[in-house]
């Protein structure tokens, strides 16, 4: 019998089953997020171009305009995924300053929640702004994540190996959409 990881590199998820994620997590959005006065926020890289996404199914699903969407750039890991920064990086967005954060319903969008780290620093620099309502949504949560955060919107729950390496394939980062698993953090 063939192993699950024979090779080094494993897709979970192809592009039409992630849609289907998705469309899954936008419902969750709908049903947590009020109709009026909600910004979403994008964790640059990926969870930017996710934060579309997500935008577009729940703009699709409640018949609404698609909520404001601003990207927001925090760096932890380099992006071969085996570097990571000595501190999480923020840089700030003048955008969010001019907002009423106090009176706005924040959903943060990221790829993965590992050790916690960017979506922690980010929710810090979001409540120093004021903001007073902040959830957060992931399309994959490992289920390792060593700071006091969580997802409250999850697509993909994951439990690998601490070596190995979760990557989202999200264009235009990518060609292709997808997950896949690099076992136990192999060459690529």
């Amino acid at each position: 019998m063939p192993t699950l990881f024979a090779s080094p590199r494993l897709r979970l998820y192809d592009s039409d089953e992630l849609d289907s994620v998705l469309q899954a997590m936008a419902r969750q959005a709908a049903a947590l997020l009020p109709p009026t006065q909600t910004a979403l926020i994008g964790i640059q890289r990926r969870g930017e171009p996710l934060a579309q996404r997500l935008q577009q199914h729940l703009s699709h699903q409640t018949g609404q305009p698609g909520l404001p969407l601003y990207p927001l750039k925090v760096k932890r890991y380099a992006d071969d995924l085996k570097v990571l920064h000595a501190h999480t990086e923020l840089t700030e967005n003048p955008q969010l300053g001019e907002l009423d954060l106090a009176s706005t319903t924040l959903l943060v969008v990221d790829d993965v929640l590992f050790e916690g780290h960017s979506l922690l620093r980010t929710c810090a620099y979001l409540a120093q702004l004021g903001a007073r309502r902040v959830y957060t949504a992931v399309l994959v949560d490992r289920h390792v994540c060593q700071q006091p955060i969580h997802a409250d919107i999850v697509g993909v729950h994951l439990q690998v190996a601490a070596t190995d390496i979760v990557e989202c394939n999200v264009p235009p980062y990518e060609r292709e959409f997808c997950i896949e698993v690099w076992r136990h953090g192999a060459a690529r």
